[in-house]
């Protein structure tokens, strides 16, 4: 027996995936977002350089391949620069740009509730995205998604703003000697990070570091006029649209390429891993990948399993809309002579857009009819030798055990009749 690659899982009912995903359809189509499409396979070097080579995705996470001629390759781990160099490739002249995909991303981390090595996610993007208004109504978007069309409410939205290239210059002057003055109390991997890629040590998950970085000086201290403005707007716009949120300084997120606004959605329902989306702005990617000229943008990320496992209370899936099964029509040939004709009648059917099933494999007339109560038909309909003679079908309701004989011709009708 062959099990599943750990870290992955089999869907083996996608009523709550799909509701999730034409939910997420329909929103972002009332903000003008268009669904595209991109490759799983991607050159390695995109994520190197968008994500940042000392980043945790492309040091330790990365499912890299060498194709025949050599060729770098990674299953993609995020799809922020996916997008981007969709845009850049395909000469993408009018902007903003607003887009949205949904797929599987790849990462090689340690399992765990919501955390998976084959995940899914859904991304919005906004190339050419110049004012920090947009990021506003952006947010919004978002808040507006998960508490009107998913329904939920227990969420909390973190904010930060990490300003611009060269505020970050400066903040990491004061950071560092923060963190030297207390390099006593931090873990080995912020004392690597420190060195490497000083703003990753607010990722790190130990207590005691957590402890510590509650007093290190707030970025929101050393931003620059223009990013102190900007984030007075977007505060300003976000209450002005009714969006609550939690200013968190230690929010930096975790890839290279952001910059100004990220933010998060958690739920503390969900345990360690109680982020299910994030994103911010990033002003600098377009260019780094390969575009003439930067277009700032911003983008963000819905986990798909952990909003799932948000959807799958059962007290809450009572809450949605989700769509009913159609009614499901299963027909019983009482023997082999009777099998063709119950391939016609089901075609018949099917043609007329009624869900079927034919049980062909020959069993008693008891054991079909428990097997057709265990699929959850509505209808079983015998046919037999009399029947067949005849030209009708004994229709059997499932639910009052109401016995019926239908002609043939008459079948559709009788059940647009029946499903008023």
């Amino acid at each position: 027996m062959y099990n599943r690659v750990k870290g992955t899982q089999d869907f083996l009912d996608l009523t709550l995936f799909n509701f999730l995903i034409n939910e997420a359809k329909k929103h972002f189509a009332l903000y003008n977002f268009t669904e595209i499409s991109t490759p799983i396979l991607e050159p390695l070097e995109l994520f190197q350089r968008s994500l940042g080579s000392e980043t945790d995705v492309v040091t330790k996470e990365m499912y890299t391949i060498v194709s025949e001629d050599e060729h770098k390759l990674c299953l993609r781990p995020e799809a922020t620069a996916s997008c981007v160099r969709a845009f850049v490739n395909n000469n993408i002249n009018t902007t903003p740009w607003k887009i949205f995909l949904w797929g599987p991303m790849f990462r090689h981390e340690r399992p765990q509730k919501g955390r998976y090595r084959q995940f899914h996610q859904i991304n919005m993007e906004i190339i050419g995205a110049h004012s920090i208004l947009q990021d506003a109504h952006f947010i919004k978007m978002l808040d507006r998604f998960f508490n009107e069309s998913l329904k939920l409410d227990a969420y909390a939205l973190h904010l930060n703003f990490v300003g611009c290239a060269e505020d970050r210059t400066a903040y990491k002057v004061l950071l560092r000697e923060f963190l030297t003055d207390n390099a006593s109390g931090s873990c080995s991997l912020c004392l690597i990070r420190k060195d490497k890629n000083i703003l990753r040590v607010f990722d790190c998950k130990n207590s005691g570091c957590q402890d510590i970085y509650k007093s290190a000086p707030p970025i929101t201290d050393s931003l620059c006029t223009v990013c102190t403005l900007e984030w007075r707007d977007l505060k300003d716009n976000l209450e002005h649209l009714s969006v609550s949120y939690s200013y968190t300084p230690t929010l930096v997120r975790g890839l290279d390429y952001y910059d100004k606004t990220v933010f998060e959605f958690v739920d503390v329902g969900l345990g360690a891993q109680n982020t299910f989306c994030g994103g911010g702005r990033y002003n600098s990617l377009v260019k780094q990948v390969g575009g003439h000229d930067d277009q700032p943008s911003l983008g963000a990320s819905i986990g798909i399993e952990r909003v799932l496992l948000l959807l799958e209370n059962e007290n809450h899936t009572e809450k949605l809309s989700l769509p009913a099964k159609p009614p499901l029509y299963v027909i019983l040939p009482l023997s082999a002579a009777q099998q063709a004709l119950a391939l016609l009648l089901a075609d018949e059917l099917q043609a007329h857009s009624l869900a079927v099933e034919i049980l062909l494999e020959g069993d008693s007339l008891k054991s079909m009819l428990r097997k057709a109560n265990k699929m959850g038909a509505r209808y079983a309909l015998l046919v037999g030798q009399e029947e067949q003679e005849k030209k009708i079908v004994t229709v059997k309701d499932m639910v009052t055990g109401h016995e019926e004989k239908v002609a043939h011709r008459g079948l559709i009708e009788f059940f647009k009749t029946s499903a008023l």
